[in-house]
């Protein structure tokens, strides 16, 4: 961290109000609901009260950098806030989950129906040996059954540790091993692209010389053959329909363990991220409540995998802890066609969409045809989470997908975090294409320089968080040390983000990326997403990622490597076009060296551009592991086309 700041190129003045209508129906109407957050354990403490406790916390926080407890003592069950709770009235009877098969099958299961489900499953865990902090592995599609076994989970207090299924038999034996679970939750298979992934399969070759597991649960989706090993493989179904219909929930410390997730980010070994119950489940049913301004008559669909942070904290937690109704989908957004989506959102009357900036530009790049063809008026509230959008994407979203009417809350946040940390709330907040906007109430972030100290507005420099919050994750698992190496070193007691980004006149923070992407040209440090964002506001770019590669007299050279619109021809000169595009929207010095026309861009199965591969093959270095990334067919492409 030598630099003092990173430079803060890219202007960006559009700005879009809530309509006064949607404003006068808000959850959140009053702006000093922002002063309200600046104490902060007041302000928790409040929020904390929405949930159903058994006992009360004794003491808000106890904070001993970089361990947070919060509400200690307290006691209560993430299941029985996301189910029992909604029992006592009609709620009972409204819909908590919609299944949307890639095949076109379908299933709603209300709250009661939920409930059920939960308390037998987790009978059947119990009934297998599973106690109070056994970890579980769950390997699963997008299906009922996931969320089921999550919510049976921490019923009884056994951690889950969700693997998502288009991952390798080998993360999964890591994964089994490093947490030793007794049991794993699988399928025969799933479905994508028309096609079946073998979980089973799978899960065989990664238990063939595991010692831990006792007990293989497979839920049977797909009908395909598979091998089940008497004693050892059980069908769901079939211990279902064993099971009990009741299952007192286990009254759980607050600081006790919810679920452990691993993450790898973009670089780097995975890391299980330790999350905790009662600060948790805190955080992300408030944001939930607020920032998607949650009506009991919405149709909610968050279209992210359970195997993420997105699915278990907006997916799962957040919305049934608010008695939402959630629409989830197992299959591809272009299977059978490219408008599967919003045949989706048309047949349930999808009210609120949250997806990822990756989705976006590929609908942008498909071109608004398939929109246009589909009734999507019943969507009051748009969200993005994942990368920092484009404002050029966020402009296409807001106008195809909202019809000009839709607020977009676009959202910060990490699988560390636990819950979003920046990000509007749409009834009060005017939106500026392309920045989260500001810090949730009672969360507290700033851009420092080198020595921690806050930047000006109109500059950039490193996002950090300064306080405690609720949702905060507790530990890396097995390995302590490393959260204090890798988060809390650069200055005491400061959460480091990993991220640079700038906050403009009106304080509204705009994310550039990781620091580890940040490319240093001829001593001036400029961040991805302002390059990449220049490109994609050509109107023939959906997509761009650059990097930064060594050059003897810059230090580094800026490579750009761009996916065109839907039937976009590549013409002599369209790269030299780009360039002074670029040059014109933010300046000579974010010129890029060169640029390489590609189809995709090697992202992780979350959507992440995974932008050190696209540095080593500008490089001409060796490829190493590719198991992170979604299609490894992207990345031998563009190693066999790259021009050096």
């Amino acid at each position: 961290m030598k630099e003092k700041h990173l430079e803060a190129l890219l202007k960006e003045e559009r700005v879009f109000s809530p309509s006064e209508e949607f404003s006068q129906q808000a959850v959140i109407q009053d702006p000093s609901i922002y002063d309200q957050g600046q104490d902060y354990l007041s302000f928790w403490e409040e929020q904390a009260k929405n949930l159903s406790w058994f006992s009360p916390w004794e003491k808000t926080l106890q904070w001993n950098p970089p361990f947070a407890q919060w509400f200690i003592n307290g006691k209560l069950n993430a299941s029985y806030n996301c189910l029992d709770r909604h029992l006592n009235d009609w709620h009972r009877n409204k819909a908590a989950l919609i299944f949307e098969g890639e095949m076109g099958d379908s299933q709603v299961l209300t709250y009661q129906d939920l409930h059920r489900e939960v308390c037998k499953f987790a009978n059947v865990l119990k009934s297998l040996g599973v106690k109070k902090g056994d970890p579980v592995t769950i390997y699963l599609p997008m299906i009922p059954e996931a969320i089921i076994a999550m919510l049976a989970c921490a019923r009884i207090g056994a951690p889950h540790s969700v693997v998502f299924g288009g991952f390798s038999y080998n993360f999964l034996r890591d994964r089994v091993q490093e947490v030793q679970s007794k049991v794993v939750i699988t399928a025969d298979g799933g479905f994508r692209r028309g096609k079946t992934i073998p979980l089973k399969v799978n899960t065989d070759l990664a238990l063939s010389d595991v010692d831990c597991v006792n007990n293989v649960i497979v839920v049977e989706h797909t009908k395909e053959k598979v091998h089940m090993e008497e004693g050892w493989d059980l069908w769901y179904h079939e211990e279902m329909a064993k099971a009990p219909r009741i299952c007192p929930p286990e009254p759980m410390d607050s600081e006790d363990t919810l679920f452990i997730l691993y993450t790898s980010g973009t670089t780097g070994e995975p890391k299980g991220v330790v999350h905790s119950t009662g600060g948790y489940l805190t955080g992300v049913s408030t944001t939930h409540r607020w920032i998607f301004d949650l009506k009991e008559e919405d149709v909610y669909w968050c279209a992210e995998d359970i195997g993420w942070i997105t699915g278990h904290s907006y997916v799962v937690y957040g919305p049934l802890a608010n008695g939402a109704t959630v629409l989830i989908y197992e299959g591809s957004p272009e299977y059978p066609h490219r408008g599967r989506y919003w045949e989706i959102i048309e047949k349930y009357q999808v009210s609120i969409f949250y997806t990822s900036p990756t989705a976006i530009r590929t609908f942008m790049k498909w071109g608004p045809y398939y929109p246009q063809k589909i009734d999507l008026s019943s969507l009051r509230l748009l969200g993005s989470v994942g990368e920092p959008i484009n404002p050029e994407a966020w402009v296409w979203f807001h106008k195809y997908i909202g019809s000009g009417k839709c607020p977009i809350v676009d959202t910060w946040w990490q699988t560390e975090t636990g819950m979003i940390m920046l990000t509007p709330l749409p009834g009060i907040t005017n939106l500026k294409p392309g920045s989260c906007t500001v810090p949730f109430p009672g969360v507290k972030l700033e851009i420092v320089d080198k020595n921690g100290d806050p930047v000006p507005y109109g500059e950039g420099g490193y996002l950090v968080i300064k306080e405690p919050w609720p949702a905060m994750f507790r530990n890396i698992y097995g390995n302590p040390e490393f959260l204090q190496k890798t988060y809390f070193e650069h200055w005491p007691g400061v959460y480091f983000t990993g991220d640079g980004a700038k906050w403009d006149k009106d304080g509204y923070f705009w994310v550039l990326g990781r620091v580890d992407d940040v490319i240093n040209v001829s001593g001036r440090r400029l961040g991805t997403m302002e390059v990449e964002s220049a490109l994609v506001d050509h109107p023939l770019v959906a997509e761009a990622a650059c990097v930064g590669i060594k050059h003897e007299l810059k230090g580094q050279a800026l490579v750009a490597f761009v996916v065109m619109k839907e039937g976009v021809q590549g013409t002599p000169g369209l790269g030299d076009n780009l360039k002074n595009h670029v040059v014109k929207k933010i300046g000579a010095l974010a010129r890029p060296d060169d640029i390489h026309f590609t189809t995709e861009l090697p992202k992780t199965r979350s959507g992440k551009i995974l932008r050190h591969i696209l540095r080593d093959i500008a490089e001409g270095k060796t490829i190493g592991d590719t198991t992170i990334v979604a299609d490894s067919s992207v990345v031998n492409s563009l190693q066999s086309n790259y021009r050096r």
